[in-house]
């Protein structure tokens, strides 16, 4: 569920391959406390009865899994290396000109040196109830991700570095004025590919490089407000530990969040050692996966042992 821009700026688009949701009522699993406030425009209602059907059709399908994995779904040493390889060192997307095409593309390792802080962005659309509950599951979201990377991560109202919007269809529309304020140096592709995002993207995030090759400095993620909870929930685990430096997504990856298919909503098991891996200090920003590959096999050996 990756992809990426340029050296210096990755784009990480949560792309969905979105059947045609059932007809039937919203209200049957959108409950009055998970909508939008009523002055929303057409456009923007439309979007939230999409999301609300296409959410129900995954819980259908047994999809959007929060339980992390299971016996259905091991994996081994090999496969994690495989996995961690084809993520971190890979790039879904890359930016020609003023686009972003799709290219998979081999980069460097990219991942955050510096403390983030990080501030939640929540649209006028988006009621006060929603907006606790959303606040809360971020900050415990935040506290995991810190405690698996070794990176303090922290909420703040000012000065942050990683800012998460949760904007309706209006709202984001309206975000150029907000990107450049953030990131003065940000591509007009990156505006462009916010501003103009289509409904099967359900979520982004792109992050800006400092000074140091590969270390990260800035990032930016883009929720739609219109989303029911879990989509919303699922949003914030892929964006904000895409955001953290696994730039790609692989359908060989299972159990993981990094995935296209939309199995998995949370974090899974396999997701937490990519992030520990990512952030051993033996791998640095910048190394190539040539670099890479003999510390990670070591990595990889030291976390799960001789089980190949």
């Amino acid at each position: 569920m990756t992809s990426t821009l340029a050296a210096g700026l990755v784009v990480l688009a949560l792309c969905a391959c979105q059947p045609m949701p059932s007809p039937g009522s919203l209200d049957a699993y959108l409950p009055p406390g998970d909508r939008l406030s009523a002055g929303i425009s057409p456009a923007s209602r439309a979007l939230q009865d999409h999301y609300g059907r296409l959410q129900q059709g995954y819980l259908a399908r047994g999809l959007l899994r929060v339980d992390g994995g299971g016996p259905d779904a091991t994996f081994t040493r090999r496969q994690l290396v495989d996995n961690f390889m084809r993520i971190a060192f890979f790039e879904e997307f890359t930016n020609v000109g003023d686009r972003i095409i799709s290219r998979r593309t081999e980069t460097h390792l990219h991942r955050w040196e510096s403390p983030i802080r990080m501030q939640v962005h929540f649209g006028t659309s988006v009621p006060q109830e929603i907006r606790k509950r959303d606040q809360e599951f971020i900050a415990g979201l935040a506290q995991r991700l810190s405690a698996l990377t070794g990176v303090p991560i922290t909420l703040t109202s000012r000065r942050a570095n990683f800012h998460v919007f949760v904007v309706n269809e209006d709202e984001r529309r309206a975000m150029g004025p907000a990107l450049r304020a953030i990131h003065s140096g940000i591509e007009a592709s990156a505006v462009s590919t916010v501003l103009g995002i289509r409904r099967p993207t359900l979520c982004l995030v792109y992050a800006a490089e400092g000074s140091v090759k590969g270390a990260y400095a800035k990032a930016v993620a883009v929720v739609r407000a219109e989303h029911p909870m879990l989509l919303r929930q699922s949003c914030y685990h892929e964006e904000l530990a895409q955001g953290l430096g696994l730039p790609n997504d692989s359908p060989r990856a299972r159990p993981s969040i990094f995935n296209d298919d939309e199995e998995f909503a949370f974090l899974t098991a396999q997701d937490e050692l990519l992030l520990r891996m990512l952030y051993d200090r033996r791998l640095r920003p910048g190394m190539t996966a040539a670099e890479g590959r003999p510390i990670v096999e070591r990595i990889a050996l030291e976390l799960l042992g001789g089980e190949v």
